[in-house]
């Protein structure tokens, strides 16, 4: 018989991320996201491929990336609002922690799944800071798909990717409640 958790279970049933936009200082310190980055990097990783890495992104950093995306989306040729969302959202940040997709060269366990364990990587993050009482949100966008910005401001490898933005801080405000998807319209029961 399962032995429930049902703290684990209330906290996984009512998380919510909150908006990059809405966190602000303080943020964790070294001492405080050590342990959040511990559990995260207890995402299945497929063989102990640990096919992910993490770059903790501090404000000189989050500055200097505001910067290069202000650089990248004039050469890319894209919107000005465009541009200044993505700049904004580094030049905002206090900490950010890029989850970086690492793949390891296996011939058991395809390259598609080792992103997929980045992604699980993401989201473990999120989790543990929210767990820890800090705020937490998962982004992306364009400039973590350029590679120009990826290799020039992060230093990736050409195998290497971003599976996520994770912006860390203190909530200044709680998040409306959002519709959920309707688990009815999602779910397929297979009996047979």
């Amino acid at each position: 018989m399962p032995t429930p958790n049902p703290a684990a279970m209330e906290f996984l049933l009512s998380r919510r991320s909150r908006p990059a936009k809405t966190l602000r200082a303080p943020v964790p310190a070294r001492a405080a996201l050590v342990p959040i980055l511990t559990a995260a990097a207890r995402t299945p990783d497929h063989g102990k491929l640990e096919p992910w890495r993490f770059i903790v992104l501090e404000s000189a950093a989050t500055d200097r990336l505001a910067a290069l995306s202000a650089e990248r989306g004039q050469a890319l040729g894209m919107d000005a609002d465009q541009i200044e969302k993505t700049r904004k959202s580094f030049a905002d940040a206090g900490l950010i922690v890029a989850v970086i997709a690492a793949p390891k060269p296996s011939a058991k366990v395809p390259e598609i799944e080792q992103v997929y364990s980045a992604g699980a990587v993401c989201l473990a993050l999120v989790n543990a800071a929210l767990a820890s009482g800090w705020g937490a949100n998962w982004l992306s966008g364009w400039a973590s798909h350029d590679r120009a910005f990826v290799e020039q401001g992060l230093g990736l490898s050409a195998d290497e990717s971003v599976a996520g933005f994770i912006h860390l801080g203190t909530e200044t405000s709680a998040p409306p409640e959002r519709p959920r998807p309707d688990l009815d319209a999602i779910t397929n029961w297979v009996s047979e």
